[in-house]
């Protein structure tokens, strides 16, 4: 059975992939320049980076299916602001799944693309961070959560 709302039990996975990417790619440059690991076990960064993109996706849609009924309770500018993050979040996600995929790549290519795609992993924690903190204001300032209890309040005036 799933949890309603859902969109608050999906989040959760994209931060913490967020959180992990930047350690595990660093790990990974490590390995291979110290001759632990060969340059191929990027593979994994590159997998944990596609899982962030579609678990960013997937976050944004169980939002958009849970707006209109927070709507009711949360001024439409503190959505849209989180709204517009969390977008960011996915385009800078796939900018560095695609700059990570090149690390794929043999030669000078991939070796100017694994620590760019580090660098660049940095970046999403950051925007990471933002969209979460948005989330949570939503929540626990805006008081999102009362469109899922008994007697939530009506809707604040524009």
């Amino acid at each position: 059975m799933l949890p309603d709302p859902l969109h608050p039990a999906v989040v959760h996975l994209p931060i913490a992939l967020a959180a992990l990417i930047p350690l595990v790619a660093l790990a990974a440059l490590l390995a291979a320049r110290g001759g632990w690991l060969p340059s191929r076990a990027w593979a994994f960064v590159v997998l944990l980076q596609a899982c962030l993109v579609g678990s960013a996706w997937l976050a944004i849609e169980t939002g958009e299916q849970e707006e209109e009924r927070v709507e009711r309770v949360v001024a439409e500018r503190h959505i849209e602001d989180h709204e517009e993050g969390a977008e960011r979040l996915l385009w800078a996600a796939g900018i560095v799944l695609l700059v990570s995929a090149a690390g794929l790549a043999s030669g000078r290519v991939g070796a100017l693309a694994r620590p760019l795609g580090f660098v660049l992993s940095l970046g999403v924690v950051a925007l990471t961070v933002d969209v979460g903190h948005s989330g949570g204001e939503l929540v626990y300032r805006h008081g999102a959560a009362s469109a899922y209890t008994q007697g939530s309040p009506p809707a604040p005036p524009p």
